[in-house]
């Protein structure tokens, strides 16, 4: 397991260089002058020419890219032209209201999809299937925009138990500064009143996330279930009399839980860029629309901080969806040493 891990985490540290070089010279090979596009067309040369200099434009492509990559290593991703902070300071203030909101909506996710894809399986072609199946199809349909702005529509009209923008009601006061996140540091300071707030602001953000996600892993699950069912090792565990609900909550699930787990780790990395245009409807803020207000003020540095942040978030669900997997089936460190 050790040397598994060991080759996993070289790898995806290649991955991560990689992505940052990429970035990098995307970055500059955009048409445009960034310390222009910064500054907008009525600045003078000299301005311009002096936010050149700020921003290391006049040195070499190679110099730049060293001077940028020692940054990173260094834990500096420049100066944000938008708020003129460190963009490290401005992701770290944003990070923890994504990663609160992507969280909640991977439990949602759990918490609905498997036992849905359990239930769809065990009474495949009946009316219960049928529906699970036409909701998972909505779901995987529906754009998270689009789910976003019927569910705000609704909740203004019908349930107004429900805010639809931020992430606390604006007459609590309350300093979430222990791990940012408001769930969390509600329960460690005992402040209940907080954590039902913040539980009704994220229902309907982490719905219109969770929905897509939902929709796949009902039918990787219901799938994976039903083709389980046949194997030997299921057909002798009933011979032997065993309760069906023990074959497949002790037997079944565990062989079946290798896809819809990949499915769910690669959905947690996603979820920080599926969250753009989500976090944008309800006023969330955190690092995707930061992203996106970065993106429209033509913000390179912050743009490319949130483009890493997202890569990173990537990398370690992957890394740590392939221990999952690992403990689950070592199979699949068998297939994976074979791969390489």
């Amino acid at each position: 397991m050790f040397s598994y891990l060991f080759r996993r985490a070289l790898s995806l540290f290649f991955v991560l260089l990689g992505l940052a070089i990429l970035i990098f010279v995307i970055a500059r090979i955009v048409p445009g002058d960034p310390a222009r596009i910064a500054l907008g067309p009525k600045a003078t040369p000299e301005q311009v020419l002096q936010l050149q200099v700020e921003m290391g434009l006049d040195q070499p492509f190679i110099v730049q890219l060293g001077t940028y990559l020692n940054g990173l290593v260094n834990g500096d991703l420049g100066k944000s032209l938008l708020t003129s902070r460190p963009v490290l300071d401005d992701i770290m203030a944003a990070l923890p209201a994504t990663f609160e909101l992507v969280l909640f909506t991977i439990i949602l996710q759990i918490v609905i999809s498997i036992p849905l894809g359990i239930l769809a399986a065990s009474y495949r072609n009946t009316w219960l299937d049928n529906v699970t199946r036409i909701f998972s199809l909505i779901g995987v349909v529906t754009p998270g925009f689009v789910l976003a702005i019927i569910l705000q529509l609704v909740a203004a009209h019908y349930w107004g138990f429900l805010p639809i923008t931020g992430r606390l009601d604006g007459g609590i006061d309350f300093n979430a500064d222990i791990t940012g996140l408001l769930l969390v540091d509600g329960v460690l300071k005992w402040r209940w009143d907080v954590v039902g707030d913040a539980l009704r602001h994220l229902m309907l953000p982490s719905i219109a996330l969770a929905a897509a996600g939902i929709g796949q892993v009902v039918r990787i699950t219901r799938a994976a279930m039903i083709e389980v069912s046949s194997r030997d090792f299921v057909e002798a565990a009933r011979a032997y009399g065993i309760p069906e609900r023990v074959v497949t909550f002790r037997y079944m699930l565990r062989v079946s839980a290798v896809a819809p787990l990949t499915i769910l780790g690669l959905e947690f990395a996603s979820l920080i860029g599926n969250a753009f245009i989500v976090e944008f409807v309800f006023s969330w803020p955190g690092i995707a629309s930061y992203g996106v207000r970065t993106i429209l003020q033509k913000d390179l540095n912050a743009v490319i901080g949130v483009v890493l942040i997202s890569g990173v978030f990537f990398v370690i669900a992957n890394l740590v969806i392939d221990i999952i997997l690992g403990i689950l089936d070592p199979r699949h460190r068998l297939n994976a040493k074979d791969s390489k």
